[in-house]
C-alpha cells in the first residue's frame, strides 16, 4: 500500500518519539501525513531524564514511537517518562509504539533464582500509563500475555516477502532456521514464497568442544535464506551461513527483523560469506551498518503507519499479521 493511500491524517492523532529512533518516526509521520508532536527529551547533568510534550494533548489519541534498543535502560526510561508526561496532561489514550521490545529475550526462567525481566518491563509500561502496546516480531509470542493492557505483535514477514520476490529467482530458493527454536517464523516465510524449509541444529557434544552444526534439509544449488528475529554478535548466523555453503548451498542471505549488532557484529559479518544481511529499521541504523557492503535495510514504517492509523481509526489490524 503506498504511503498516505488510506489517508489516516487526523487532528486528533498526536505522534511522539524519544531519542531512540527519530528517522522511523518521521516516516511514520509521512506515511501518515501527520506532523511528529514538538517535545522535547533531554538530559539534566546528572543524566536524569527530562520530558516536556509542547504542544496540547488534552484528549488525543496518543502514539509514543521508541524502540526500547541501546542504550536500552536511557530509552525505556524516556518511554515510561513520556508516558507518564502525556497521562499527566489529558491525553486520552496512549498507545506505546515499541517497534522493538528490549529485554524479551529475558522471557522465562532459564535457572534458579533469576528473573523473568520481559515481565517486569510490561509491569513498568503499564503502570506508567500506557493503554495499548504496538510491537512487531516479539522474540517470545507469550510476551503479549505479559501484559494486561491490549497488545499487537505485527510481523515484518510481509515486508520480507515483497522483497524478496522483487529480488530473487524464487524457484531456488530454501528458508532455513538458524536453530531449531526458531523453525516456526522459517516455517511461516517459507509458505510465503512456496519454498521448502531447511533447519541448522548446532550442538556441543562435550564441554569444551566446538559446535557441530547439523543441517537438517538438502541444500545442495539452493540459495538459502536464513530467517530470524534478532541479530546480536552474528555468531550464530555467520556459522550458519559456512555450514549451509559446506553442504553445497549455492547461496546464503539473511533477513533479520531487528539488527542489535553489538559489539564487533558489523564486522563480523562484513568478513563473513554471507552474500547479504537484510535488517529492518526497527533499530536505528548506526554508521557502521550504513556503510557495510552486505546489510541492508528495509523499512517498516508503512507497516507501522498503516497499523496506528487503523488503530486510531478502530479498524482491525489483523490483516496485517498475515
Amino acid at each position: 500500500m503506498a504511503a498516505g493511500d488510506r489517508g489516516h491524517g487526523s487532528g486528533d492523532i498526536k505522534l511522539v518519539c524519544g531519542n531512540s529512533n527519530r528517522a522511523l518516526a518521521e516516516s511514520i509521520a509521512a506515511y501518515l501525513k501527520t506532523p511528529l508532536t514538538r517535545c522535547s527529551v533531554r538530559r539534566f547533568a546528572d543524566m536524569e531524564i527530562f520530558v516536556e510534550i509542547q504542544e496540547n494533548v488534552r484528549g488525543a489519541d496518543v502514539f509514543i514511537i521508541q524502540s526500547t534498543s541501546f542504550p536500552t535502560n536511557d530509552h525505556l526510561m524516556e518511554l515510561l517518562i513520556i508516558t507518564d508526561a502525556l497521562r499527566r496532561s489529558s491525553a486520552r489514550r496512549i498507545t506505546a509504539v515499541i517497534p522493538y521490545f528490549g529485554y524479551a529475550r529475558q522471557d522465562r526462567r532459564a535457572s534458579g533464582r533469576t528473573p523473568i525481566s520481559a515481565k517486569l518491563v510490561a509491569n513498568l509500561i503499564t503502570h506508567a500509563g500506557a493503554d495499548r502496546v504496538l510491537t512487531l516480531d516479539l522474540h517470545a509470542g507469550q510476551i503479549q500475555g505479559f501484559f494486561d493492557i491490549p497488545t499487537d505483535n505485527l510481523f515484518a514477514a510481509p515486508v520480507m516477502e515483497r522483497d524478496i520476490k522483487a529480488r530473487m529467482e524464487l524457484g531456488r530458493l530454501m528458508v532455513v532456521s538458524p536453530d531449531v527454536g526458531g523453525v516456526v517464523r522459517a516455517r511461516a516465510l517459507a509458505k510465503r514464497i512456496d519454498a521448502p524449509l531447511a533447519i541448522v541444529d548446532k550442538r556441543r557434544e562435550r564441554a569444551g568442544e566446538s559446535e557441530v552444526m547439523n543441517v537438517i534439509g538438502d541444500v545442495s544449488g539452493r540459495t538459502c535464506i536464513l530467517i530470524d528475529d534478532i541479530i546480536d554478535s552474528g555468531g550464530t548466523l555467520v556459522n550458519a551461513a559456512e555450514a549451509l555453503l559446506e553442504r553445497g548451498a549455492r547461496d546464503v542471505l539473511a533477513y533479520i527483523s531487528h539488527g542489535v549488532l553489538s559489539g564487533g557484529a558489523v564486522a563480523r559479518i562484513a568478513s563473513s560469506k554471507l552474500r547479504e544481511l537484510v535488517i529492518t529499521d526497527s533499530i536505528m541504523p548506526t554508521e557502521a551498518v550504513r556503510v557495510a557492503q552486505n546489510i541492508r535495510v528495509i523499512s517498516i514504517a508503512p507497516l507501522l503507519g498503516e497499523a496506528i492509523g487503523r488503530t486510531a481509526s478502530e479498524e482491525s489490524v489483523s490483516s496485517l499479521f498475515n
